[in-house]
């Protein structure tokens, strides 16, 4: 049946974004007169309304019932603003519905979209009977589920809008075509409507910009320190300035704005520099904030700490310098008791210390070297009566000893013994040979220096023409290994090394080379007594016997060494030039016995195709019968060898000795103030001045 409605100029609502917009959309009326009514939804709103008496309403309400229910269509009782509701309101409105027979009642809030559809579909439910009945949810039950709803479609919304905008500078209206066929955007707008979206999607690029600001900051505050290392490192500058002056001082420093960039808009967050990431200075007025005040005070800190602790190194090493304990070669064990106190350690770590300790150590070992050379200089007439070969006896050694004991100069070595004892034998040795090599000044000896002025002077073609051949690290070093049991090998070592200059130099045929020794007198199969390891190649071996027992164990040690490398790539070591030396005692009889054992070794020698020696007719050093033409010997027969294997350069022919037109012979002492260049330079700066061809190296 057809019923009349009047419901003058009263809008159609189709979306929740009309809603005080209604200017801004289509309009479009409720139609007035006749209409085919199905059913009816009978609101009463539940909320506190002003200068509202709900029972009024409710009285109301049921006379509107009363005339709906002549009609004969279905009513579905609708509790609106369920979210503002009163309690008391809510349980009158379900008494009235209980009241009338068969009567729904369903809670809705149109503001929180919560039971909305519900309402229709439970009165279409009663229309249509052939519809499965509608559940009724309760308002809090709906809300509970709406929630849920809503909450997921937006952790969805969230994650595309996370997905596709990057840049914080984006705009809503480029975002908004790009998410429009996208089901999550879909989905939120129709639960919460577009400027919910919209705001979701500002908060989003308010994030990424402070995000953006915040990584700037963060850049421009590590960069601040090394600017403060570069504008303002002179404490003294800066140690009672305040941040504020300290900003006026940074302005007037010439680099200033390579480091900063002084902006016409400030604060800096709030301009377009964030965007310019081209310029990466620091923007000046970041020196206005808290952070910047606590780098500029860590700054003065460490300046500060590095100050004091550049006084305790000072302190420390005075205290060195000053303390009478402190005596060369005593260990930092037993000398950190007397100059440690509790402010070293707050300042510095110990390893610290014990760096400048070291280095202090070798001064004061250097000086008092030098203090014992000048010591042995003095005592010259304790050297006049020893025998030609310049090697001491071990009695004369000791008288030697007794005689420097009572000097400080030769006490203050007395934790260096071994050295002070080598100092005594390179002395003994430069008295007899006095040599650039043998100069307690080496490598400082005029000799040497002349040498080293004239070669750089003037360099031979020959020499131009093997400067590659030359090259070669290993050709001016002599690696030997000294085997020989009970003593044997170590003893010759210390003897061939007192012959040695201070840097283990050694001379053969006018030219110095690096002398290696490698003692063994044990197994030769266990690593440490290895003839060969990675950092020690050998050239030759030196074997040393004096009795059977001795010769025995050189045979079987040669015999292990070769078997160790049959079937290897590299056994050169099966080639390796040997050299047999029979080493007696002095005062041993040289009858039968010492015969003897010169035979054996000279048929050892032969089976094992090596050199043999004969013993020296003259006991020396040590009382041993090997002197320093038997070393020089062997050393040359190594030099032999590696030439053969193309280890050393063969030398280019000699011309022939050209006239000399004048010779000037000129005497400068070790340690002369004159300098060896300012002598020479009339004569090297001569138009005629040439090296003799097989002069020396100092000949000219």
């Amino acid at each position: 049946a057809a019923t009349k409605l009047a419901s003058a100029e009263k809008l159609m609502y189709f979306c929740t974004d009309q809603l005080g917009l209604e200017q801004d959309f289509e309009q479009k009326q409720m139609p007035d007169g006749k209409l085919l009514v199905d059913g009816f939804l009978l609101c009463v709103d539940v909320s506190r309304g002003m200068n509202r008496n709900f029972d009024d309403q409710l009285k109301f309400v049921s006379n509107l019932y009363n005339q709906l229910a002549k009609t004969k269509k279905p009513i579905v009782v609708v509790l609106t603003k369920c979210d503002e509701g009163v309690e008391r309101y809510i349980r009158d409105a379900h008494t009235f519905a209980l009241s009338k027979k068969n009567l729904q009642i369903v809670e809705t809030s149109a503001r929180s979209n919560v039971n909305i559809d519900l309402a229709f579909s439970t009165l279409v439910q009663l229309i249509d009977k052939s519809r499965g009945k509608t559940k009724i949810i309760p308002y809090f039950e709906a809300l509970k589920q709406q929630s849920q709803q809503i909450a997921a479609a937006k952790d969805k919304y969230e994650w595309l809008v996370s997905r596709i905008v990057k840049n914080h500078n984006e705009t809503w209206p480029n975002v908004c075509r790009k998410m429009l066929s996208s089901p999550e955007y879909q989905d939120y707008v129709y639960l919460e409507g577009t400027q919910k979206a919209k705001k979701l999607f500002l908060q989003h690029v308010f994030r990424l910009k402070q995000e953006h600001i915040e990584r700037r900051r963060k850049m421009y505050l590590a960069m601040l320190p090394q600017a403060f290392e570069a504008l303002i490192p002179d404490l003294e500058e800066i140690d009672h300035l305040s941040c504020v002056k300290v900003e006026k001082l940074l302005e007037t420093k010439p680099d200033f704005l390579k480091w900063f960039v002084v902006l016409e808009e400030t604060p800096w967050d709030a301009t377009s520099h964030i965007d310019n990431m081209e310029n990466e200075r620091i923007p000046f007025d970041l020196m206005e904030t808290q952070a910047a005040e606590q780098l500029y005070e860590a700054h003065l800190e460490k300046l500060r700490n590095e100050r004091k602790r550049a006084e305790m190194r000072r302190a420390f090493k005075e205290n060195l310098e000053t303390s009478p304990f402190i005596t060369p070669g005593k260990p930092w064990e037993e000398a950190r008791s007397f100059i440690m106190n509790e402010d070293f350690y707050l300042w510095l770590e110990e390893s610290v210390y014990m760096e400048i300790y070291s280095k202090h150590q070798k001064q004061i070992i250097e000086k008092a070297k030098e203090e014992f050379q000048e010591l042995l200089l003095e005592y010259s007439e304790l050297f006049y009566e020893l025998e030609l070969d310049a090697k001491p006896s071990k009695e004369k050694m000791g008288v030697i000893q007794d005689v420097l004991g009572e000097e400080q100069r030769f006490k203050a070595l007395q934790k260096l013994q071994a050295e002070r004892d080598a100092l005594i034998l390179k002395h003994i040795h430069f008295v007899y040979h006095p040599t650039k090599e043998t100069c307690p000044s080496c490598p400082l000896c005029v000799d040497s220096k002349i040498e080293q002025l004239i070669s750089s002077r003037f360099i031979r073609p020959s020499e131009r023409n093997q400067k590659n051949l030359l090259s070669d690290p290993n050709i001016d070093r002599i690696n030997l290994v000294i085997l020989g049991k009970d003593g044997l090998a170590r003893e010759l070592a210390n003897e061939i090394r007192a012959l040695c200059t201070n840097d283990d130099k050694y001379v053969i045929e006018g030219k110095m080379y690096e002398l290696s020794l490698r003692p063994i007198e044990g197994n030769v199969r266990l690593p440490v007594n290895s003839f060969q390891t990675p950092t020690f190649q050998p050239h030759g071996c030196l074997c040393l016997y004096n009795s059977k027992e001795s010769l025995s164990y050189v045979v079987e040690s040669i015999e292990k060494s070769r078997e160790s490398t049959i079937g290897r790539r590299e056994n050169h070591l099966v080639h390796l030039p040997l050299t047999l030396i029979l080493v007696n005692k002095r005062g041993d009889p040289s009858g039968e016995t010492l015969h003897s054992l010169i035979q054996q070794g000279q048929q050892i020698a032969s089976k094992l195709q090596c050199v043999f020696l004969d013993p020296a007719s003259a006991g020396i050093g040590y009382g041993r019968n090997i002197n320093e033409k038997h070393i020089s010997q062997v050393l040359k027969g190594l030099l032999d060898s590696k030439r053969n294997l193309n280890l050393v350069s063969s030398t280019s022919s000699i011309k022939d000795l050209a006239e000399v037109d004048l010779r000037i012979v000129m005497c400068l002492m070790c340690g002369d103030p004159f300098n060896a260049d300012d002598i020479l330079l009339p004569i090297l700066q001569s138009q005629t001045y040439r090296p003799l061809p097989c002069g020396g190296s100092s000949s000219v």
